[in-house]
């Protein structure tokens, strides 16, 4: 079954498995539904949006060049995020309308305090993982 391949393959490039939560931010019609829907079949549960309540282990936010000051937006989702949580800022690809470029990316994560490490390819998007220190360097 292609589809299951798929989604375990998305899934284990974003480190997402079963039973994690995972908050989807910056939805619009041009995002990848089928990366969706894997995300959601590989954790077993839907996506949650922007108004939960819910401590999250993964923050997806759909990012385009034009969307506002990443900054900003990256501060604002790591208040639900787990302490051991990650954020995935997915980009279209280099030539896609709305690509935003890596470095771009590293350099509003740091001011969050955040660390971007190397992107990922998925699909027409790509993907760069945002860690939190080690040690919090914030009590909750």
């Amino acid at each position: 079954m292609v589809a299951a391949a798929d989604a375990q393959n998305y899934a284990q490039k974003l480190g997402i498995s079963h039973d994690m939560v995972v908050q989807e931010l910056g939805w619009d019609e041009d995002t990848d539904d089928a990366l969706r829907a894997e995300i959601e079949e590989a954790t077993g549960s839907e996506l949650l949006d922007e108004d939960t309540d819910e401590v999250v282990d993964v923050v997806l936010l759909w990012w385009r060049e034009g969307d506002g000051d990443l900054v900003d937006e990256l501060l604002n989702v790591i208040t639900p995020l787990a302490d051991d949580g990650v954020v995935w800022v997915l980009t279209p690809k280099t030539g896609q309308l709305g690509h935003v470029d890596p470095s771009e990316i590293g350099e509003s994560a740091t001011p969050a305090g955040l660390t971007a490490t190397t992107p990922v390819s998925l699909g027409t998007w790509t993907g760069t993982k945002l860690t939190q220190p080690k040690t919090p360097s914030k009590q909750r």
